[in-house]
């Protein structure tokens, strides 16, 4: 694992066995929850179209396999799916968490399962697999290029998407999405507008610094270093916050990715789900058009798992 001081790339919490958590200072869930900005203002983006999707497909039972702060999963409930939650932060579960206590009277989130695991041994979590397994993995929001590739194989991106593959049914489907690495490769930096994830209008981001790394010709890495304002109060260990000892002024935390191009990722799912698996490409969740004037900020890839073996 690189530790220098520019490509330093994981924190030393593990919150489950296999994949590092760059989440376990607790600081990084908290300030996400401002840079996303208002729940209901992301979703609303897409809550329609994912809905419409999952129903296409006949879809009832969910395996959100990057849970997070809880955002997908609550709307997928609210939808009416039943939904199973994991995530490899714990810090990043607590809000989840919270979230279910304070709407357990409602029963979808009285039923809502929550457990901490991660893509890498999803064999060793305590999650039930429903029947023949589940009719929709769901991994959104960037999530899946947390995973690095250190070796330079991807096998661990190819664990990860055939355990995926494995807990779902024959028929089932598993939507994934990357930002639009190709875009970010080809000019140095993140386009820091407001986009289909991520648009408060009150977050404490005050810059976004990338970084690109090459090895042997290839980019391997992308580092996004988040400058981020004060914040009122520190937090203790317990989350509570203590308004007499403020932050300094500003402050950053890192965050790196594997940077999957769009043509690369696509033969990575095809090579797990086979080549005739239906796949369908959405930048921001509208049909994805090569020659599209306004390149996307993300791409949400559908692939559907064969009736029989590939």
């Amino acid at each position: 694992i690189m530790v220098d001081s520019v490509y330093r790339t994981r924190s030393l919490g593990v919150g489950a066995t296999g994949l590092k958590d760059q989440y376990a200072d607790g600081r990084a869930a908290r300030v996400w929850q401002s840079y996303i900005g208002d729940t209901s203002t992301r979703t609303a983006h897409y809550r329609h179209w994912m809905k419409d999707l999952l129903k296409s497909y006949g879809v009832d039972t969910v395996l959100d396999v990057a849970c997070g702060t809880g955002i997908d999963s609550i709307v997928l409930l609210e939808e009416g799916f039943s939904v199973t939650s994991i995530d490899a932060s714990d810090k990043m579960l607590k809000h989840a968490l919270k979230t279910r206590w304070q709407r357990r009277k409602e029963e979808a989130f009285d039923k809502w399962v929550i457990e901490e695991g991660n893509w890498l041994a999803l064999e060793q979590s305590e999650m039930e697999i429903p029947g023949s397994g589940f009719d929709a993995v769901v991994c959104l929001g960037n999530s899946f290029p947390h995973l690095p590739d250190f070796r330079g194989d991807q096998a661990d991106q190819k664990l990860a998407l055939s355990n995926f593959y494995n807990i779902l049914k024959p028929g089932g489907i598993l939507l994934i999405d990357h930002r639009n690495y190709d875009e970010i490769i080809k000019t140095g930096k993140l386009s820091q507008s407001k986009n289909i994830y991520y648009n408060s209008k009150d977050t404490l981001l005050r810059d976004i610094q990338t970084s690109v790394l090459y090895v042997n010709g290839k980019p391997t890495m992308v580092t996004l270093d988040y400058i981020i304002g004060a914040e009122d109060c520190t937090y203790n260990t317990d989350e509570t916050c203590d308004s007499s000892r403020k932050e300094p002024d500003s402050s950053k935390f890192r965050l790196s990715y594997y940077p999957h191009q769009v043509d690369n990722f696509t033969e990575l799912l095809h090579d797990t789900f086979g080549g005739d698996a239906k796949h369908e490409i959405f930048g921001d969740f509208k049909p994805y058009e090569m020659e599209s004037s306004e390149p996307p900020f993300f791409f949400i890839h559908v692939i559907q798992k064969p009736l029989s073996n590939k």
